[in-house]
């Protein structure tokens, strides 16, 4: 019988990340599950590793071990080879990682048992095209961000869903989001916070010019493209907030269309979205 191939792929800079992972090891340890590390998270622990690629081809599911940020990256760094992943945080709950540490034996436990459900998560492709030819292209899971650069400047971007033309905004920058990613900057710039499970893109402008521009919801089966509307504009592009590209304003869209793939996300069986709500927001339901 085959026994289940676990990887880990750790935030290994961060501060008590050894003492961490070696916990982690501990409680898997008591449980019939080969593991594997990725060569910087192994390194943290005095044991061999794998680079990320040779990783991914040996393992069932991947344990992304830090917090939400070092799921971000996860997905980024697997160019498109998704496999299930487990988010297992050594702060505090995560809205990805919701295994939260220092229990780490419920979430060893859950990986040998079988006991947590997997959340299908929609994932976003964008790119960047200059003079038609495609100069950058990343998978994103929670959000594209299109905003000014060091200068303190509006910005003016023109966008449109197919081929039709929305609006343009004059702001700070606008925001793409996922269902996923509504809780992350877009809800920290009005943007609505939506179920994972909506299917629906959020465009989300930052500090617009005009309060009329509020969030628009539309369809995350639909193409959209977002121009720079000329001028001597410094604009920055980035996905999930990962590696940030400059963009030339007279020559270049940005396009973000759903992607083919999508992230088996494993969470706890019981913990609802409203659970993660309730305590990363601090929902209490009362009215104080």
């Amino acid at each position: 019988m085959h026994s289940l191939s676990l990887g880990i792929y750790a935030h290994w800079r961060k501060p008590g990340a050894a003492a961490s992972l070696k916990a982690l090891l501990t409680e898997l340890s008591a449980h019939p599950i080969d593991v594997l590390l990725e060569e910087h998270a192994a390194t943290i622990v005095g044991v061999d590793g794998y680079p990320l690629d040779e990783l991914y081809d040996r393992v069932d599911l991947i344990i992304a071990f830090g917090g939400d940020g070092t799921l971000l990256r996860l997905v980024r760094d697997l160019r498109g080879k998704l496999k299930p992943v487990m988010g297992i945080n050594f702060g505090s709950l995560g809205f990805l990682t919701c295994f939260g540490g220092p229990e780490y034996a419920v979430a060893a436990k859950a990986i040998a048992t079988g006991d947590y459900r997997i959340d299908d998560r929609t994932l976003l492709e964008a790119s960047v095209e200059r003079k038609g030819e495609v100069i950058f292209s990343q998978l994103g899971l929670n959000d594209v961000v299109v905003s000014r650069g060091d200068r303190s400047r509006l910005v003016r971007l023109d966008l449109y869903i197919e081929s039709n033309h929305l609006t343009q905004y004059n702001a700070d920058g606008l925001i793409i989001a996922t269902s996923t990613g509504s809780t992350a900057y877009s809800l920290s710039a009005g943007g609505p916070i939506v179920v994972p499970s909506s299917g629906v893109f959020v465009v989300t402008p930052i500090c617009p010019h005009v309060l009329t521009n509020r969030s628009v919801i539309v369809s995350n089966k639909s193409t959209l493209r977002l121009i720079p509307n000329g001028g001597r504009q410094h604009i920055s592009f980035s996905v999930d907030g990962q590696d940030c590209v400059q963009l030339r304003t007279t020559t270049d869209t940005v396009i973000v269309r759903p992607a083919s793939q999508h992230l088996p996300l494993l969470l706890p069986k019981n913990l609802s979205f409203a659970d993660i709500l309730g305590s990363k927001l601090r929902w209490s339901g009362s009215a104080i």
